[in-house]
């Protein structure tokens, strides 16, 4: 059976942003990944709870897509965190409804890969940065992916943005498909790296 992919999307200045314009453009057109954009749903912020989690309850694996904002997400996604994974429903002794799920992130940011280094200019890796997103994925018993990550947004070429995109719908499509093993992903720092030993 084919997995059913969620995206929840969260720029707020996404008509500005020519990398996420790219990579949403090359989101399959499949009646198995719904597409959510946040910023355009809710743009007072006035989350509607119950359609959010029934979104998740109907889909296997939960992608948050946004791009770095001072380390962590833009505002709205975060509000959506705090509201939609409500304790007695996402987690705690009753909260089972997202046991088992898959849950990765999309990142976009305008920082070099060296940058994200205990030796580069920011200090920590990206993985280290998202660790409060992956104890939030743990504390819901989902499993957590590593990151799918675009850097150096401000100065990337129209080809290697446009591989992006490519390396994205591909990453999706074998998601989509359940063609991998959770094993599979141990060992990789981004899910770009996995998808290059799936390419070879």
């Amino acid at each position: 059976m084919p997995n059913k992919i969620l995206i929840l999307f969260a720029h707020p200045l996404f008509e500005k942003s020519n990398a996420n314009d790219v990579l949403v453009k090359s989101i399959p057109n499949s009646a198995n990944i719904t597409f959510h954009d946040l910023y355009e749903n809710y743009p007072n912020f006035d989350i509607d709870i119950r359609r959010e989690q029934e979104l998740l309850s109907r889909h296997d694996i939960i992608i948050w897509h946004h791009p770095m904002y001072w380390y962590s997400c833009p505002p709205l996604l975060k509000q959506w965190i705090d509201l939609v994974l409500e304790h007695g429903w996402a987690y705690g002794s009753k909260g089972k409804e997202l046991i088992g799920k898959r849950l990765f992130q999309v990142i976009t940011t305008g920082g070099k890969k060296e940058n994200y280094t205990p030796q580069g200019k920011d200090h920590f890796t990206i993985g280290q940065l998202l660790e409060p997103f992956c104890q939030t994925a743990t504390v819901c018993n989902m499993h957590y992916l590593p990151p799918f990550v675009v850097h150096g947004t401000h100065f990337i070429s129209p080809e290697d943005m446009a591989q992006c995109g490519e390396h994205y719908s591909t990453l999706l499509q074998l998601l989509e498909r359940n063609d991998y093993d959770l094993t599979e992903f141990s060992g990789h720092r981004y899910l770009n790296d996995w998808l290059i030993t799936k390419l070879l």
